[in-house]
Formats: C-alpha cells, sequence, structure tokens
C-alpha cells in the first residue's frame, strides 16, 4: 500500500483511534466535558500506532491473502501499541488519571473498529475485482497437476483480483491445454505475448528440480516490470505444510521441520503453563484424596515415574498416580495394561477408566515438559519399536507431548496391540501437527472435560 491509498489508511487509523478514546469517554462518563480524558495517553497510542503497524505488516496488499490473518495482524498490533504507551505513561507516572474501565473500552472499540474498517474495505475491493476492474493479470509457468491446482485457485478467488491469462507448459504432454486459455511450448512466444497483453505477475508453479527453467525465465524477463513469484512444487517432499521463513537474513523453504511457528509455541506455551496453574489450584483437594486413597491401596509409592520423550526427543520423567501393585520387568520391555489386568488395583481401575491417573501431568506441563494438548507420549521402548513400522511416527515428537490429544478424543486410547491401532493414532497426532490451531486445542480440551473421563479402550 503506497502513496495515496496508504496515508488515507493512516489517516483513517487516527481517526479511529481518537475517535475510539472519545467514544469511550462518553460511554464511561456520560458527560465528557465535565470528566478528564488524558490527551497525552491517545497521541502516545496514535504516534505508536502509526510507527509500529507498519512492522506487522498492517500497512502492506492484502490482495489475494486471509482476512481472518489479517484480523488477527491487527488485534495483536493495536493490544501491543496499547501496551507500549500504558508502559510509557507508567514511566512518566501518568497512569493515575487513566480510568481503567475507560481504557478497556478504548481499546475494545478501537479494536473492533480497526478490523472492521479494513475488512469493509477488502469486501468492497473485492465485490469491484469482481466486476473485472482493479484487477491483476498472471501468466503461469508449469507443468501438470500443481500448475493446473493454482489456475483453479486463482479461479476460484475471484475477489483477489487476479486473473489467469497464459501459461507457459514446459511438458506439454501433461495436459495444460485445457485450462480454458493460450498456453505456449515457446519461451520466445510466451514472452511476446505476456508484454503485449499487459501482463502484471508471473507466477513459476515449478518442480525445485526444475532450476534451469527458472533461470531461463527470469533471464528472459530481466528488463521487464512484471512481478516474478515463485510457488514450488513440493508436495511430495514436504511433511507438513511448507511455509517460508528467513533465517539468519536467507529465505527458507521448511520441508521437514517444526509445523508450528516459534509465535504460535509462545502463544501454547503461555496457555498451558495458565491452564495447569488454575488446574492445581482448583482439584488439590481431589489431587489429595485420590493420593491417599492410591497410598491405602497397596504398598509403595503414590506417582508412578516413567521416563518418555518430549519435544524433538528430549527424555523426561512423567507422573501418573500408581495404578498398578509395585512389579518388576525385564531391562527394556515394557508391559501395556490389558482388559483384566491382574497388575491393577482396584483403585487403579477407576483412576484409568476416569483418566484421573493422568492429573500429575500438570506438574509436567507447569514444568515444560509437557503440553495440555498434544500428541501423548509413549514409553522409550515402544518408541523404539513403533517408529520403525509406522510411517510418521517420530514426527510426533516436534512438539511437546500432552495430556489430553485429537487422537485420544477421536477414540484411539488405551492398549496398541495391532500396528493398526497405533498407525490410526499417529496419522491422528500428524492430521493435529497439520492444522493446529488455539480453537482446535479449545476444542480438544472441551471434548476430553466433556467425553474424555470414561472411555471403554482405558483400562
Amino acid at each position: 500500500m503506497h502513496g495515496l491509498q496508504g496515508l488515507v489508511a493512516r489517516a483513517l487509523d487516527v481517526a479511529l483511534i481518537v475517535g475510539g478514546a472519545t467514544a469511550a469517554a462518553q460511554i464511561r462518563y456520560d458527560d465528557l466535558l465535565r470528566h478528564h480524558t488524558d490527551a497525552a495517553f491517545i497521541a502516545f497510542a496514535t504516534a505508536l500506532a502509526i510507527s509500529l503497524f507498519p512492522v506487522f505488516g498492517i500497512y502492506q496488499s492484502w490482495r489475494g491473502r486471509s482476512m481472518l490473518r489479517l484480523a488477527g495482524q491487527i488485534s495483536l498490533a493495536w493490544v501491543v501499541v496499547q501496551a507500549c504507551a500504558l508502559v510509557l505513561m507508567f514511566s512518566l507516572h501518568r497512569t493515575d488519571l487513566i480510568s481503567r474501565l475507560w481504557f478497556a473500552y478504548w481499546t475494545g472499540l478501537t479494536g473492533g473498529a480497526l478490523i472492521v474498517s479494513r475488512l469493509t474495505v477488502h469486501a468492497a475491493l473485492g465485490r469491484v475485482r469482481q466486476a473485472g476492474l482493479n484487477l491483476r493479470r498472471v501468466a503461469v509457468v508449469g507443468q501438470g497437476a500443481h500448475c493446473q491446482r493454482m489456475v483453479r485457485n486463482i479461479g476460484a478467488a475471484p475477489s483477489s483480483g487476479f486473473r489467469a491469462s497464459a501459461a507457459y507448459d514446459i511438458c506439454p504432454e501433461t495436459g495444460l491445454a485445457s485450462l480454458g486459455m493460450p498456453v505456449f511450448d515457446d519461451l520466445t512466444k510466451f514472452a511476446r505475448h505476456v508484454r503485449s497483453e499487459g501482463v502484471q505477475e508471473l507466477w513459476l508453479t515449478l518442480p525445485l528440480s526444475e532450476e534451469r527453467t527458472i533461470l531461463k525465465v527470469v533471464q528472459e524477463f530481466r528488463d521487464d516490470l512484471v512481478n516474478i513469484r515463485f510457488m514450488p512444487d513440493v508436495s511430495g517432499l514436504a511433511l507438513f505444510d511448507s511455509g517460508m521463513i528467513d533465517l539468519i537474513g536467507v529465505p527458507a523453504i521448511n520441508l521437514v521441520a517444526s509445523p508450528l511457528s516459534s509465535h504460535a509455541l509462545g502463544k501454547k506455551e503461555m496457555f498451558d503453563r495458565v491452564f495447569a496453574a488454575a488446574a492445581l489450584l482448583a482439584l488439590a483437594p481431589l489431587l489429595m484424596g485420590i493420593a491417599a486413597a492410591v497410598k491405602l491401596s497397596s504398598p509403595g509409592p503414590v506417582i508412578f515415574r516413567q521416563r518418555r520423550k518430549g519435544a524433538d526427543g528430549k527424555v523426561f520423567q512423567i507422573y501418573k498416580f500408581r495404578t498398578m501393585h509395585v512389579h518388576s520387568e525385564e531391562r527394556g520391555v515394557v508391559s501395556q495394561a490389558r482388559r483384566g489386568d491382574s497388575r491393577i488395583t482396584r483403585v487403579g481401575a477407576f483412576l484409568r477408566r476416569t483418566s484421573l491417573d493422568e492429573l500429575p501431568q500438570f506438574f509436567n506441563v507447569l514444568s515444560g515438559d509437557m503440553s495440555v494438548v498434544g500428541p501423548r507420549p509413549h514409553a522409550i521402548e515402544h518408541d523404539e519399536l513403533y517408529r520403525k513400522v509406522v510411517s510418521g511416527y517420530m514426527h510426533r515428537y516436534r512438539v511437546k507431548p500432552g495430556i489430553t490429544g485429537w487422537a485420544q478424543v477421536n477414540g484411539f486410547r488405551g492398549e496398541t496391540d495391532r500396528i493398526e491401532k497405533m498407525q490410526g493414532r499417529v496419522e491422528h497426532d500428524l492430521y493435529y501437527l497439520r492444522n493446529w490451531s488455539f480453537a482446535l486445542d479449545m476444542r480438544i480440551v472441551a471434548a476430553t472435560i466433556w467425553r474424555g473421563f470414561r472411555h471403554t479402550n482405558a483400562y
């Protein structure tokens, strides 16, 4: 967003911030003239917004990008602005002049107004683009299914403002001629068409192995004012969604790496610690009662400890209430509990059916070894077995293991006496990693509370 558009966007944001503060004061005080609103605070917040919003990409072009993500970026940027302004006022010893209720109203009203204004502008531009105005013509270079998918995506999102107008098929036998637009198999003719039609975008939808073709195309258009974008086909290589990151100043594509960004991991970590602390405080009487019952049920310790693997394969001690009589096993062998297992105590059977034996793992969450939601950790001996026979098994450990998970709320709990059961559990865990969101975590927590305390597979 440049020039006049950027100036108008900034002016609108200033008006919304000042207007939100005024509206909040009107709601808080009823009579605005009789109550003092700190103009310095509003001025600081406005200046910080103009300075920090570009850092969050608020004034960049969002053509073809997710509006849900834009709303999240605006919310985060505005909260950061308000937090910085508050710290500045605190350092100037002026926080005593600020009404907390007014501040809350202002933050909520302005944040909502900033989001609504962006979504309204985007919707209006979408209507204009669907009507055939404000378009950017796209020429696609590629082959096969990946290229066809990109062209279909362009056609399926007319409000994005992109229109596919030509294609250069580097492998004519793959069938791009059916795309319903001019398709060329000669680079010179393709380049002539791109220039004569005034195409603004050139998208290279090629596999990484086509380095020579990429260089030829870039060389051909090196003197043209056309945006050249590389959208590599890594579907056969990437385990998770392959995002582009900046690594020591160099762009890099994740093929097999942690599917959660550092920002997402930070949010997850914050939720885990707060939730675990609250759960331990709320459940303290229950924990003490269970501990007493376990101690009275049979000789032995109250807490069972076992070595498990955490994020990136780091080994930690997992905590559970002991549910079995104390027994010994051969070195390197861990026998899973089975239905009617004589090793399980009467109290232990109840704890396992209701999953109450897992409650001490909130201490693991609090110490940072586990997460509230994530793939369930298995005994290290089982890891060594299943990593060799179940595809994708070890990728479960790219994030912290959880007390509950997507596999568990979908029925994959208890004994894995067949490889198919473990394969199903792993497939659900990998689905969770590919589709993680805070909302999905909340859904899993709610499902665990609603139906997770009793399960026919838990014994």
